[in-house]
């Protein structure tokens, strides 16, 4: 396991504000010589860290006008129940983020769709038609003010 300290943070922090940072300018920022600065990187990656890099992309020129958090209950609390609803969640591409969660339901999810029209399709017919669903909640997104989701 990676021994974390200041500086590995440091480094962590770094990287998730800009994951195509150089190498040399990174390890100028967290006051390490380039070559100390890229073994911990890669022990950062060898021990599982950091597992992978993403682009970020603007969604609104992606076609993606509306954004939901759905809270979902299932009506059973079985192992089956829940492998059949995040087997469905898996194959909708609206759906980006699903969470099993604690508390009076079972699931969030954060939906992304073109526009309320295409929001209320998913819901009808995919949400709509997946067994043991028994609530569904959705909190509209108006804006987002801090996201630090890469």
């Amino acid at each position: 396991m990676t021994k974390m300290d200041h500086i590995s943070d440091h480094i962590l922090r770094e990287l998730e504000r800009n994951g195509r940072i150089s190498n040399l300018e990174l390890a100028e920022r967290v006051g390490l010589s380039p070559s100390a600065c890229l073994r911990r990187v890669q022990e950062l990656e060898r021990s599982g860290i950091i597992t992978g890099y993403r682009a970020v992309t603007d969604r609104t020129a992606l076609g993606v006008g509306f954004v939901a958090y759905v809270m979902v209950g299932l009506n059973e609390h079985t192992k089956a129940a829940q492998e059949g609803f995040e087997r469905a969640m898996a194959q909708a591409p609206e759906v980006r983020e699903c969470h099993n969660i604690t508390g009076a339901v079972e699931y969030l999810l954060r939906i992304e769709a073109a526009d309320l029209i295409a929001y209320k399709r998913f819901h009808t017919e995919v949400l709509g038609t997946v067994a043991h669903v028994n609530a569904i909640t959705s909190y509209v997104v108006m804006g987002s003010p801090k996201d630090a989701r890469a």
